[in-house]
Order: structure tokens, then C-alpha cells, then sequence
């Protein structure tokens, strides 16, 4: 057996892709290496054949290339031919003499060209079923072929969403295809192996047709016809035989057209579906369409067509109901205990003509009954009508946001929903699931799952802001607030590929992006949205250092810098036109949305962070001359920041925790201004009794910025802050998401307004970015990206967690952070894959008393080097297993020192007395309502025990003034 192997060889974040159009395609593997620690690769070799060639005779042949680069590897054989499959190995040799066998076959084959494209769009015929018919189309054709198939292959899209049938069979488990694009820029089309759904003689194909997001009603104002007032489809089937020859079905006016059972379908409001209309076996070979319509072509060109780059629609899961409920209303409601977005599937037994109907809601109101205020115009409603008989169904092209589901009409078994009838099939991008956490806490434990429904929830074929309401847009602030937190969760690279593609197509000619994406809303360039542009495409390259995307939207993200520049009065800031701001903060004035920091402060803290990021890509893109522009524009900007918002003591100008945050994160005042900006937030955190007032814009970053700059304390006391406003506000109200805002269920079971109250919406689950860096201490290097080199290093600030997790399937392989106090000892496990290195910082460590795995770090192998440094030892790292134990004492010794001084004060009744007489909120952040002297046990007990060195002096003093 191999110490040395090749695993999940891919192409283009693809185990098996076909129908790409990549003309130069990448190639990624992981290494292999058992137990063994610092394991480079130093070469490797690839070969790449037809299907019908062998590798005696490779079409492309590197031979042995001297390089450690196991990601991203670029064909450079000669021009690879459309429609033909291709397979591919690849063997590596390590740092140590190893070398791989040849590792298992991969397999890519290109799609069609656009010169390839015979078909013709078709839709019905209007005389015989009109354009404007809420109806799905069925579209069909019956051919004949020869006995003799090799393989099948269909090239399928449409004006609207389809789904595609052949001989009876849907082809694939896809759902809502095309997907959504910028469809008059970018429509996608898919490609099928179909090989396995053909035969002899007779075949049928068809053609399921529904409005979707092309013609159906979006946006504020449910307009229809975004994009076109027609459906139409478009389908190209290739049969190649054993001699080398193909037959080409194509979508043209020999097709037949009718409606069917889907009566009305759409995006927001649902299905309906009469299955007293099934036309069964329609898209069998023989099937009788002599009644059926003509088609007419339609004249939707081809330009715009791309093959698929996104992830698939799929079912990812199926949930059952965990109860039936009788609501005090009486309604009959499915519980599934979880907040998820996808449908219901059911099975029924019914007389025919039986009107069963789903209406789907997030929640219930204080009362126990169902709660549909907060869809606002979206009706989210599914109605079936039986055909007699048992049967079984689930809508074709609507998805819904829920966690209950009122069903009436539904027979019912003594009063009751027959719980085993309904199943919840989730439904979302077909994203694996990457990364991992968990802590000591379980309401901690609770949120990182609620961050990761939301994702999913909201990651269908977009980044939406929500699933349920009348919106289901993808905002670009939302999206780019969130993205680390999404990458580190699931692979997002094509999720997000596509999605900057469309933002790149939509980018107005000045260089101002929509608020959305794809856009249907029309409004445009708001600081910290547009800013999507630059801060997307760079974080794909820091978690996967893919250079070609970055280099993709290289321009794009110019574009977006030179639109701020050419917009203020001064053009170093950005003072002028309308921006979100610090959306839904708590400091927003009376009937505003927009938070008190000033849109000019964040607009031009935007404009230096873009425009660092577009310097650093131009660095890594080779291009320095740029890269020198952009840097001297980063530091007028910065300075302009300074003159604008920053006093000369040091202060920042608005009174706002936004504001604090911004300045620190976006590192826009100078290292000796930074302490009293950080201090002056941590005051503002423990002077508001640990709560935040933060928004969208604050949020993401508050956390970071009182851990960098010495509060992880404060972060992670705000983090754990169960009451409103805080993170596990909702967890404590049963959340299974996150909500859009704080309260979005108020205290006493009321809720916010029905006008913009999400409860999947995925914008203040960023602060999962913060828990996987800062509370597991999992990061990837700012100057290597891809994990090639990962940074470890876990911040410890409460005595309340005791352990913490976190793993991520890198594209080198599992990266891994857990550390777990032990006694008066802090244990730290890493793992790093093989042909990367990692830097693992151990805080409150002291070199001589660290131990790894029993053994000195001078006698432990795989070992790079080892700093130490005042408050931390740095050790530089190669792959493999580590375990290292080392005292915390003197980590914890100030925690200690400040209880035990807290402890005499809080347990003496003089003290207490005087507190209470004289000085009532000289406590506040500490222990609350202080009423009479506390008990050790109490006090021990009490989880607002933590304060910092700082506040106990100034208690201490203003005691002894007292």
C-alpha cells in the first residue's frame, strides 16, 4: 500500500463536469500521506486522453514538472474539441522520495459552441394557447433512432424554467433550470448525459415550461414580464452511433404544444395543479399528439448563452414533520421544526376533484396560530386538485420559505394530519458542506447551525436576502458582508463565480453597481452594496487562490473604485448621493431604517477598503503599476478619512459603535490613535450593558474589532448576550435561523412590523466568520491563499467556554483548529494538510513549557521554527497531526486577580451599601439591580462576573472617593 496517494482529483470545482465552456480547463488535487508530517509536493504529472484513447498515447503529456502546485493546474495541451469527452490522471511526488500511483480518472467534456446551435426557440402557437396563459406549456416531439447508440447528449435552456423529460423519464433531479441570470446578458444552459434514457426505434422527448423568474412576477411591485412576455425553449439533442455519425434532434416547428396539469405557477405565490388534467405518458414515443397545438418559433438569438456555471437546484434533504398541531384558530398545521426553504411533498388518497391546499409560514404568532403577516403580498400557497386514488406530489417551480404549513382540504385520521403523509424536501444550490464548528456552549452551538440554515435557505441558484417574502433578491450588501462566512461553510467558488459574472454584465457604464443582482429593481451604487464588486471576487481568491476569477473581475472592480473617485465633492471622499447606510441599526432615528453613523463616514470607509482590496489584487495579478496607483489613492483616501471624521486627540467624530468599528477593521487610523478608538468602543459596548446597536454594515466586523485590538473579552461577552439586542436573543426565542432584525420577535411574543421582517435572513450570521477565526482560531494566511498556508490562532475570553472546534475542507485537504482548557492548561490540536504549512499561535504560552504530543518542541518533528514573544509563542508548522499542552496560568491571572478583587467588593455589605446609595450604575456591564451583598456561590454563578483590569480601577477608586 501507497504512504503516498492522489484523492479528489477535480476539474473546475467538478468531480465529473460535462457541457463546460472552459477552453483551457483547471485541475485540482488533494495528497495523501497517512501520518506523516511535513509532506510537500515537489512534482507532479498529468495526462489527458479521449474517451476512446488510451494513455500509451496521451493527448497532453507534461511529463514530470518540477512544482509544489496541486490546485488550480492548467491545461496547456492542444485545442480541445467540443462535445468530446475527455479523461485525465495525475501523479505526484512528495518531499521525501515517494511517488504516487496514478490516480483514479477524472472525466470533463466541453459543451456546445455557439456556431453549434441548430435549434430554433420555440413556444405555443398563440392563435391556439395565448402568450400571456398562466399555464405550464408542455412542449413535445417523437423521432426515431438507430440501434447502435454510443452516447446521448441534450443541450437544454429556456425562457422561463423547465424541466425535461425523454421517454416518460425526467432526466435529471435538477430544479428551477436555467437558473436566474442577467438573462438579456448571460442565460445558462445545461447539458444532460441522456445516453441511458434512449432506444431503439421510438423515442419522445418533452418539455415542461413555467414562468419563473423570466416572466413571472418580481420585485416591490410584482411585475411581470421582466425580461420578455413569453415563454419559450430551446433543445438540442445529440445521438452519436458506433461509426462515428450523430442524429440531431432539435427544438423546431415539428413540435407539438399543450397545457397540462400546472394550471399557474409562481416564484412567490406557488402552484397550482389539477391532476384531473395529467396528460399521462405525454412525452412517451407513441403518444398520441394529433390534438396538440403547433409551435412558433421565436427570434431570443443566441449570444447570451452561456453553459451552466452554477451549482444545480436539488433536493438536499428530506425533513419529516416532528408534530401535527390544532391551532386555537382551528387550522390543521405541519410543524417541521425547522425553518427551511424547498416544498412539500405529499401522498394522498382521495375521491377525485378533492381541493387540497398548503399555505407556508415562518411561524406562529403569541397565540399559537399560524402567522402569514410578514410575506406581505407573497402567498406561498400550494393548491392540488386529486385525480382519484393514491397519488403523490410536490410543486414543479415554486419553493417556499417555512417552518409550518397550514393543509386544508387534507382527509383527516381522528381530527388529525397523518404526520407520515407530508415530507419537507429542503431545496438549495448544490453546495458540499466544507465547514464545521462547535464549542462548550450549545446556545453557541445552535447559532452556527441557525448561520448555516440561513445559507442554505438562502442560497438557491443567488444570494438572496430572504426566501419567503415578496423580495428573494440578491443584494449585494447582504452578500458581501457574508461571503467568508459562507465560503468556510459550503464550496462556493461557481456559486459565486456566476453571480460576480452577472454583477460584471449589469455594472453600469460609469462603473456603478445595481443593488441587486440580477437586477430588477433599477436602483443603484450604494456604499458598502456596490462595494460587492471588490470584496466578493477577492475573498473567492483568499479561500480557494483562484487568480482566474480575481483576474476576471479585475476590471470590474476598477470600475467600481473609479465610479466612487468621480463622485464626491472631494475626490479622496464620498459625500454625495443616497446609501443604506448602517441598515437596520439601533440607533437609527424614529422611522428610519438607516442607523446614526453618517452615510459620508461609511461611504468613505468603503472607499478605502475597495480600494485597498484593488491595490493587493493588483500585486497578486502581477500588475504593479496599478498597483502603485492604487496605493497612493488608498492613502489619500485614508487620510482624508482622518482630516473628515478623526479629532486631533484621537477621537472618532460620531458617537457611534459603526462608526469605532469601521476605522479599526478598514485600519484607517494611524497605530497610536487605534488604543483609544478600540477603548472608546469597548466603553461604548460595557456602558450599553454588553448589547450592540450595530446594523449591517457594523455588525459583520464588531467582534473583530475588539479582538484585534485587545477586548476578545468584550466579544465574546457580547457574543453570549442572551438578551436584546444580541446573537442569542433569538436563540433563546427557538430561532432555527437568523432573523432580519434583532427583535424580530419582541420579548413578549409580538412581532416587528409586517413590512420588512425576515426570520431566514443571513446577514448578522457573519459573526460565524468571527467565531471560526477568533474563538476557534481557524484562518487562512492574508498573504497565501487558499490555505495553502493556514493561521491558528484561538483568542481565549471566557472562562465560560472551555472548548472549541473548527474544521474546513480545504482545496489542499481538512484544515483543523480545536483546543479545550484542561485544569489550569490550554491543549491545542491542529491538523494541516499535506503541501501546505500553517502558523499556530499559542497566546499566554511560554516556549520551554510547551509541549507536543508528550514531547519538547526541540525533539518534534515537522517543526518549521518557533518564535516567542511577549504575550505568545509563534510556531511555524508543516502537515500532519499536532497536539500541544501548555500551562494558562498566565493567561488567566489577570481574569483571576480582577474576580478576586471583584469577589471582596461585590461580597462586602459596606461597599455594597455605598454602590448602591451613591453610585447605582458603577456596576453596570457587571452585575445589574445590584440589591444586596451577593453570595460566593452567586457571584461564581453570575455570568456578567468578567470585567477588565481598567473598569475594576476605576471601581476601585471611585470606591475609595466614596
Amino acid at each position: 500500500m501507497s504512504i503516498l496517494k492522489i484523492q479528489s482529483l477535480t476539474c473546475e470545482y467538478h468531480t465529473r463536469l460535462i457541457g463546460s465552456d472552459v477552453a483551457a480547463p483547471r485541475f485540482s488535487w488533494i495528497l495523501e500521506t497517512g501520518n506523516r508530517r511535513a509532506v510537500t509536493q515537489v512534482a507532479y504529472r498529468m495526462q489527458l486522453t479521449t474517451q476512446e484513447g488510451n494513455y500509451s498515447a496521451p493527448i497532453w503529456d507534461t511529463g514530470r514538472v518540477e512544482s509544489d502546485q496541486s490546485i488550480h493546474c492548467e491545461y496547456g495541451g492542444p485545442v480541445l474539441v467540443p462535445r468530446q469527452m475527455y479523461r485525465f490522471r495525475v501523479k505526484a511526488w512528495d518531499n521525501e522520495g515517494n511517488e504516487t500511483p496514478w490516480s483514479e480518472e477524472g472525466e470533463f467534456e466541453l459543451g456546445l459552441q455557439l456556431s453549434d446551435w441548430k435549434s430554433e426557440w420555440i413556444t405555443p402557437n398563440d392563435a391556439a394557447i395565448p402568450a400571456d396563459a398562466e399555464a405550464a406549456f408542455l412542449l413535445r416531439k417523437g423521432f426515431n433512432l438507430r440501434s447502435d447508440i454510443v452516447s446521448g447528449r441534450v443541450y437544454v435552456t429556456a425562457a422561463g424554467i423547465y424541466e425535461l423529460y425523454l421517454n416518460g423519464n425526467k432526466v435529471s433531479e435538477d430544479l428551477f433550470e436555467p437558473g436566474w441570470t442577467s438573462y438579456h446578458h448571460r442565460m445558462q444552459f445545461q447539458t444532460y448525459d441522456v445516453t441511458s434514457y434512449l432506444r431503439n426505434g421510438d423515442n419522445g422527448i418533452g418539455v415542461m415550461l413555467a414562468d419563473g423568474w423570466y416572466r413571472g412576477g418580481l420585485g416591490f411591485s410584482g411585475r411581470n414580464y421582466h425580461y420578455g412576455d413569453r415563454r419559450a425553449a430551446l433543445v438540442q439533442l445529440h445521438v452519436r452511433y458506433s461509426d462515428g455519425t450523430e442524429n440531431v434532434i432539435t427544438s423546431d416547428t415539428t413540435w407539438k404544444a399543450a397545457t397540462g396539469p400546472v394550471l399557474y405557477s409562481n416564484i412567490y405565490h406557488g402552484e397550482v395543479y389539477d391532476a384531473r388534467l395529467e396528460r399521462t405518458g405525454w412525452s412517451d414515443p407513441l403518444f398520441d399528439d394529433s390534438s396538440w397545438a403547433a409551435v412558433q418559433t421565436v427570434d431570443l438569438g443566441f449570444n447570451q448563452l452561456v453553459a451552466q456555471e452554477n451549482w444545480s437546484n436539488v433536493v438536499t434533504e428530506v425533513i419529516s414533520p416532528v408534530e401535527t398541531i390544532v391551532t386555537p384558530a382551528g387550522d390543521h398545521v405541519l410543524d417541521f421544526g425547522q425553518n427551511m426553504v424547498g416544498r412539500v411533498r405529499f401522498r394522498v388518497n382521495a375521491p377525485a376533484g378533492t381541493v387540497i391546499t398548503l399555505q407556508h409560514s415562518e411561524v406562529l404568532d403569541c397565540d399559537g396560530n399560524i402567522y402569514f403577516g410578514n410575506l406581505r403580498s407573497a402567498k406561498q400557497a400550494v393548491t392540488y386538485v386529486t385525480h382519484g386514488g393514491m397519488e403523490e406530489y410536490a410543486p414543479h417551480f415554486t419553493f417556499m420559505g417555512f417552518r409550518y404549513v397550514k393543509v386544508t382540504g387534507y382527509p383527516l385520521q381522528d381530527n388529525q394530519l397523518p404526520i407520515e403523509a407530508f415530507d419537507g424536501e429542503v431545496i438549495h444550490s448544490d453546495m458540499m458542506e466544507t465547514g464545521y464548528f462547535e464549542c462548550s456552549d450549545e446556545r453557541l452551538n445552535q447559532l452556527q447551525r441557525n448561520i448555516k440554515w440561513g445559507q442554505r435557505g438562502n442560497f438557491l441558484d443567488l444570494p438572496t436576502d430572504c426566501p419567503q417574502r415578496d423580495e428573494r433578491l440578491g443584494w449585494t450588501g447582504d452578500a458581501q458582508v457574508f461571503i467568508s462566512t459562507a465560503l468556510f461553510n459550503y464550496q462556493g467558488a461557481p456559486f459565486f463565480m456566476k453571480w460576480l459574472r452577472d454583477l460584471k454584465a449589469e455594472q453600469h457604464e460609469d462603473g456603478g453597481v445595481p443593488y441587486v443582482i440580477p437586477d430588477i429593481v433599477g436602483g443603484a451604487s450604494s456604499a458598502a452594496w456596490g462595494d460587492a464588486a471588490v470584496i466578493c471576487p477577492w475573498t473567492v481568491y483568499q479561500y480557494y487562490g483562484d487568480l482566474r476569477l480575481l483576474e476576471e473581475q479585475f476590471e470590474s472592480m476598477k470600475k467600481w473604485v473609479e465610479y466612487i473617485r468621480a463622485q464626491g465633492k472631494n475626490e479622496y471622499m464620498w459625500n454625495t448621493g443616497f446609501h443604506f447606510g448602517d441598515w437596520l441599526a439601533l440607533d437609527a432615528k424614529e422611522n428610519s431604517y438607516i442607523g446614526s453613523t453618517p452615510t459620508s463616514l461609511i461611504a468613505t470607509a468603503y472607499f478605502a477598503y475597495s480600494t485597498r482590496i484593488v491595490r493587493d489584487a493588483a500585486l497578486v495579478l502581477g500588475r504593479s503599476e496599478e498597483a502603485d496607483r492604487y496605493e497612493g489613492l488608498y492613502q489619500n483616501v485614508r487620510q482624508s478619512f482622518q482630516d473628515e471624521f478623526v479629532t486631533k486627540t484621537g477621537r472618532v467624530a460620531s458617537p457611534t459603535q459603526t462608526a469605532h468599528v469601521l476605522a479599526l477593521v478598514f485600519d484607517l487610523v494611524d497605530e497610536h490613535v487605534k488604543k483609544r478608538v478600540a477603548a472608546d468602543l469597548n466603553d461604548m459596548i460595557v456602558e450599553n450593558d454588553y448589547h450592540l446597536s450595530t446594523g449591517f454594515v457594523g455588525t459583520p466586523y464588531l467582534c473583530f474589532a475588539l479582538s484585534n485590538h485587545g477586548y476578545h473579552t468584550t466579544a465574546v461577552r457580547l457574543l453570549m448576550q442572551e438578551s436584546y439586542p444580541g446573537w442569542l436573543y433569538s436563540v433563546s426565542k427557538g430561532a432555527t435561523t437568523i432573523w432580519e432584525h434583532w427583535d424580530s420577535i419582541k420579548p413578549d411574543g409580538s412581532f416587528w412590523s409586517d413590512d420588512m421582517n425576515s426570520f431566514n435572513h443571513y446577514s448578522y450570521g457573519a459573526v460565524g466568520d468571527w467565531m471560526y477565526k477568533k474563538v476557534a482560531g481557524l484562518d487562512f494566511s492574508t498573504t497565501v491563499p487558499g490555505f495553502k498556508r493556514t493561521r491558528i490562532a484561538p483568542l481565549f475570553g471566557s472562562t465560560k467556554l472551555t472548548f472549541a472546534k473548527a474544521s474546513y475542507l480545504s482545496m489542499y485537504g481538512q484544515v483543523e483548529s480545536s483546543w479545550r482548557i484542561i485544569g489550569d492548561r490550554i491543549e491545542l490540536e491542529a491538523i494541516i494538510p499535506a503541501n501546505t504549512s500553517a502558523e499556530i499561535v499559542l497566546m499566554g504560552a511560554k516556549a520551554g513549557d510547551i509541549v507536543e504530543n508528550g514531547i519538547t518542541l526541540d525533539q518534534t518533528k515537522g517543526i518549521l521554527s518557533i518564535t516567542e514573544n511577549d504575550d505568545h509563542v509563534l510556531i511555524m508548522v508543516g502537515s500532519g497531526e499536532y497536539r500541544f499542552q501548555y500551562s494558562a496560568a498566565e493567561l488567566f491571572r489577570e481574569v483571576y486577580d480582577v474576580n478576586t478583587k471583584l469577589v471582596e467588593i461585590l461580597m462586602d455589605e459596606k461597599a455594597t451599601a455605598v454602590i448602591r446609595e451613591h453610585a447605582p450604575n458603577l456596576l453596570e456591564g457587571t452585575l445589574v439591580n445590584l440589591a444586596k451583598p451577593l453570595s460566593l456561590e452567586q457571584i461564581s454563578n453570575n455570568t456578567m462576573m468578567r470585567v477588565s483590569s481598567q473598569k475594576l480601577e476605576r471601581i476601585v477608586e471611585e470606591l475609595a472617593v466614596l
